[in-house]
């Protein structure tokens, strides 16, 4: 996949993730919010274990999905209890604040330490997401529990890059990561002792959430992990929310905002400005944060 490809791919995965908030907001009154994840998973690794099993290597990469399952897990978990004791528009900016996650995990985990330029576009984009969605009024219990949402998206983004540049088979780690995502999920759900049950038109969400956020989308962002660098992808995935809001004010009914609307134009600005950052004269150097 060349880096044009792959870039227009993540947008695709930013608009289907943006576009399962009302969606999901609408199936959870007939369905458990993490009996959802679980089937989501479950159901999207049915659906790729042809194609995985079917693979020589379908053995390959069991420690680095389960690494990937956990930090999902861990993302989608924490984000539904953390709504339980917050407001939508707080959960939304602190689990954008991944765009800031991504370039310190670098330099603290990686020792890549992200441009000048880098640092600018991804407060650019923090901005861009406080203006799009309200920003943090009230700090409390959830806002805090949300953090390991946007901490755990941008430890899932770095993991994948790494797992995929290492020449990784994307179709069996994805599966790998699928069904033990949705085991993780099933076992949390029943020690909590939540419901299973599925109402039809739950059911019919799952199925639409399981084929395209997360079958198409997350395989199409691996794939494209291969050529497209960290950062760049984390002001990419900062389109989401941008999205999110284009299907709420269309299909989700959903009044119009020009705060909400200027926000989105600054997260373009953001994508903007670091796409000028790869004209940097050290760019070179910088070869493992803004490949070429």
């Amino acid at each position: 996949m060349t880096p044009s490809w792959a870039e227009l791919g993540l947008v695709y995965c930013a608009a289907v993730w943006g576009a399962t908030f009302f969606l999901v907001k609408d199936a959870l009154a007939g369905v458990d919010a993490v009996a959802m994840v679980a089937d989501r998973f479950l159901l999207s690794a049915l659906l790729l274990a042809p194609f995985a099993l079917a693979r020589r290597a379908r053995a390959r990469h069991l420690k680095e999905s389960a690494l990937l399952a956990v930090l999902l897990f861990l993302l989608y978990v924490s984000q539904t209890i953390g709504l339980k004791y917050t407001t939508a528009s707080n959960s939304g900016f602190i689990t954008g604040l991944f765009v800031i996650f991504v370039p310190a995990f670098l330099l603290i985990f990686l020792r890549r330490p992200p441009t000048r330029a880098q640092w600018a576009s991804s407060a650019l984009a923090l901005a861009g997401l406080w203006l799009l969605t309200g920003g943090v009024r009230r700090a409390n219990f959830g806002d805090a529990i949300t953090l390991i949402a946007a901490a755990t998206y941008a430890a899932h983004l770095l993991a994948t890059d790494r797992f995929v540049r290492a020449d990784a088979d994307v179709i069996v780690l994805a599966f790998h990561q699928f069904w033990m995502t949705g085991v993780l999920a099933a076992a949390y759900a029943a020690a909590s002792r939540r419901s299973f049950s599925v109402s039809p038109r739950a059911g019919a969400t799952i199925a639409f959430l399981a084929g395209v956020p997360t079958l198409s989308a997350f395989f199409l962002q691996m794939k494209a992990q291969k050529s497209v660098a960290p950062v760049k992808v984390s002001l990419i995935f900062s389109l989401e929310p941008v999205f999110a809001a284009l299907f709420a004010w269309t299909l989700g009914g959903e009044p119009f905002s020009p705060g909400r609307a200027a926000g989105g134009a600054l997260i373009v600005a953001a994508m903007m400005a670091g796409e000028l950052a790869k004209l940097a004269p050290k760019r070179g150097r910088q070869k493992e944060i803004l490949p070429t």
